[in-house]
């Protein structure tokens, strides 16, 4: 039994959350420019490019498995999370091994930014309780 609704929630949601990346992006692109230079601001641009899409791909699986089943969402929300943290994983490695990388940049920025982008989009849920938020409409 597949669950009917609207819009695809997830998806705008991490939609929204990574529209703040562009505050955050580069501003630790700048800072790491000025500590390392060149090599500091390419990895710092990187490890925010890989925290985007994490979170946009979360969005996507959260989305396409509601419009199969509530316990494919379910499923796609525990399994989802693992998956995605081992993609990460594997994509920061991989990155790591096979482009010339600042590593403390590009590991910096990608913490920094997955949890300030996390905690940014969790006090704006917070405070949209008493209105639509606009990953609603």
């Amino acid at each position: 039994m597949s669950v009917e609704h609207g819009p695809p929630l997830e998806a705008n949601l991490a939609k929204e959350t990574v529209a703040r990346a562009i505050y955050i992006g580069p501003v630790l692109v700048l800072l790491f420019a000025l500590l390392n230079g060149w090599d500091g601001a390419w990895s710092a641009a990187l490890g925010v490019l890989v925290v985007v899409a994490n979170f946009l791909l979360a969005g996507a699986i959260l989305s396409i498995s509601l419009r199969i089943s509530l316990q494919a969402y379910h499923a796609a929300a525990l399994i989802g999370f693992l998956l995605r943290l081992a993609l990460f994983v594997g994509a920061v490695y991989l990155i790591a091994t096979l482009v010339e990388v600042d590593r403390i940049a590009f590991g910096i920025s990608a913490v920094v930014s997955y949890i300030a982008l996390l905690s940014w989009e969790a006090v704006s849920i917070t405070r949209d309780r008493e209105r639509e938020p606009s990953w609603r409409r």
